[in-house]
């Protein structure tokens, strides 16, 4: 608003002075004119009968009401010229709202008076398309998405009853191949499970807002309980967690949320770890705050691909059917839950090392 002020009054005193140094131009040059075509008159001879002396006779004779009239008409055209500026770029404000508002890329042209105002218009235009195509694109994603995710709801359901239809007809089924069917099935519906938690993730993150009920929990032991509850989802790569983080360490925090963050991020170390590695978990104290590196050795993730890991809907790999593969929010979610603690969260990786660094205020 104060920017705005100091724009209004910045264009009313270039109006006022323009108007004044016009009108005192206007008035100086009047005279200045005056005396030389006395001048150029005074260095003539005339007879009395020409044309320009009678003229100039009849002039000179009633110069004072002619100089009047001369100066007050172009008072009064010098001083309309300048009443109507302001209309003038008010239509032209009129018109660049317009183009601000229209979804091409043209962009406003103001005259030079109107410079500032001109850059604004035009930033606010480029901040404008900008967000809308960024909600275009990820609305796109999630209707990509959801598209996929009820494709691949299909393969379990059709898999689960397959199987139990199977167990049930198959009365001469030997204990090994039943056993056998029995786990698939089983792997198939824990499958169907996480793609409707996957939708109801899809739904939360857009129809409501996450908040934080904090509580006084101990870091350390919240770090060791996740560790051990991966340990199944580590078998199928051969991966091991080292864990490395001082004793007792006391965070004030949301544990719930907390614990979602670091769920995602080790859930994400094992998608994208080499089969036989460890998986690196680190806590650092660091005066005020705490530094948490989640770390595996992993193909080395593209600096584009990086600055969209924390992107709505976007997921790294976006081949359907892998057996963990997420909607695209589990980051996007971290990333909102650890900013709300007063943290920070980004995402390193070069030399086929993907590293997750959480900042979280002590």
């Amino acid at each position: 608003m104060k920017h705005e002020k100091n724009l209004s009054r910045s264009l009313s005193i270039r109006l006022f002075l323009q108007l004044t140094g016009t009108l005192l131009l206007f008035t100086f040059g009047s005279v200045a004119l005056y005396m030389i075509i006395l001048l150029v008159f005074g260095m003539f001879v005339w007879q009395g009968d020409e044309p320009i002396y009678i003229l100039g006779t009849w002039i000179r004779a009633r110069q004072e009401p002619l100089g009047l009239l001369y100066l007050v008409t172009g008072y009064i055209f010098i001083i309309h010229h300048y009443w109507t500026k302001p209309f003038h770029y008010l239509q032209n404000v009129i018109d660049a709202a317009k183009i601000v508002s229209s979804p091409d890329d043209q962009l406003v042209e103001l005259p030079s008076a109107l410079d500032d105002l001109e850059g604004q218009l035009n930033q606010i235009k480029i901040t404008t398309l900008t967000s809308q195509r960024a909600a275009k694109e990820a609305e796109q994603r999630k209707s990509d998405l959801v598209t996929y995710l009820a494709h691949d709801l299909k393969t379990p359901i059709t898999s689960v009853i397959g199987y139990l239809t199977l167990l049930r007809d198959e009365q001469n089924m030997s204990p090994e191949m039943r056993q056998r069917y029995q786990n698939i099935a089983l792997d198939k519906a824990e499958r169907l499970d996480d793609l409707i938690n996957e939708f109801f993730d899809i739904t939360r993150f857009n129809l409501s807002h996450i908040e934080l009920n904090k509580q006084r929990i101990n870091l350390t032991l919240m770090l060791q309980q996740l560790s051990s509850e991966f340990a199944p989802m580590l078998k199928d790569k051969n991966l091991n967690i080292a864990l490395k983080a001082p004793e007792g360490i006391m965070l004030r925090c949301d544990p719930d949320k907390l614990q979602r963050v670091f769920d995602n991020l080790l859930r994400n170390a094992v998608n994208y770890s080499y089969e036989n590695s460890v998986i690196r978990i680190e806590a650092v104290p660091l005066g005020k705050e705490i530094l948490l590196v989640f770390e595996n050795d992993g193909e080395t993730i593209s600096e584009d691909k990086l600055n969209r890991l924390f992107e709505q809907f976007y997921r790294l790999d976006t081949a359907r059917g892998t057996r963990w593969g997420g909607a695209g929010l589990g980051l996007a979610i971290a990333k909102e839950i650890v900013e709300l603690h007063g943290g920070q969260i980004r995402a390193v990786s070069e030399n086929e090392i993907i590293r997750f660094e959480v900042r979280l205020p002590l």
